[in-house]
């Protein structure tokens, strides 16, 4: 007997490709895995089509021949922007992103309007609200993005600002005001 699965629209997160680069094939085979929305930044259109990828969204292309029945979203801003206040407007509630660098300032202020997770090579990134709690094994590392003074449970800072879980359990991340950012290997 076989087993089918139906997903509703927007019920998985949207997967936005920013930027590809080394990013694991496997992983990426995970976060296609329910067909999920596919939108990809103009620039790495070819690469991604390459790749036998169905495109639904093509943020900021450059007449380029998109595939029957993608959209092309156009924007001024830089294509992730583009790509991210699009998924907010449409209400998906959630996005994982593909790029090769984190960098804070473009993902500060969309934490509150929309479920994100961002994937570098080497990490993956998201934003905590106070009393996020997670259980993690000894061992487990994270880094916690922006400057400001927070309670943590479970965890120690070695000399690399690098919180590493102390015995296998819950670690427990409690600040004042708004989501931070926090990173883990992967």
């Amino acid at each position: 007997m076989s087993s089918h699965h139906i997903v509703k629209e927007k019920q998985e997160p949207a997967l936005y490709i920013d930027e590809l680069g080394d990013f694991n094939e496997e992983l990426l085979g995970q976060l296609l895995e329910w067909s999920p929305t596919l939108l990809v930044n103009g620039e790495n259109y070819d690469k991604i089509f390459s790749l036998g990828l169905k495109v639904d969204v093509l943020v900021n292309g450059s007449g380029q021949d998109a595939q029957e029945d993608t959209k092309v979203v156009q924007g001024p801003a830089d294509a992730l922007m583009v790509a991210v206040n699009y998924l907010y407007e449409e209400k998906y509630p959630a996005v994982n992103v593909i790029t090769r660098k984190f960098d804070l300032e473009k993902f500060a202020g969309f934490e509150d309007k929309i479920n994100l997770v961002v994937f570098t090579e080497r990490a993956k990134h998201y934003p905590i609200k106070s009393g996020f709690s997670v259980w993690k094994p000894a061992g487990s590392e994270f880094l916690i993005h922006g400057n400001r003074y927070l309670e943590v449970t479970n965890l120690a800072q070695n000399e690399d600002e690098i919180f590493i879980v102390v015995k296998d359990g819950f670690v427990e991340f409690t600040f004042s005001g708004q989501p931070i950012f926090i990173s883990e290997p992967i």
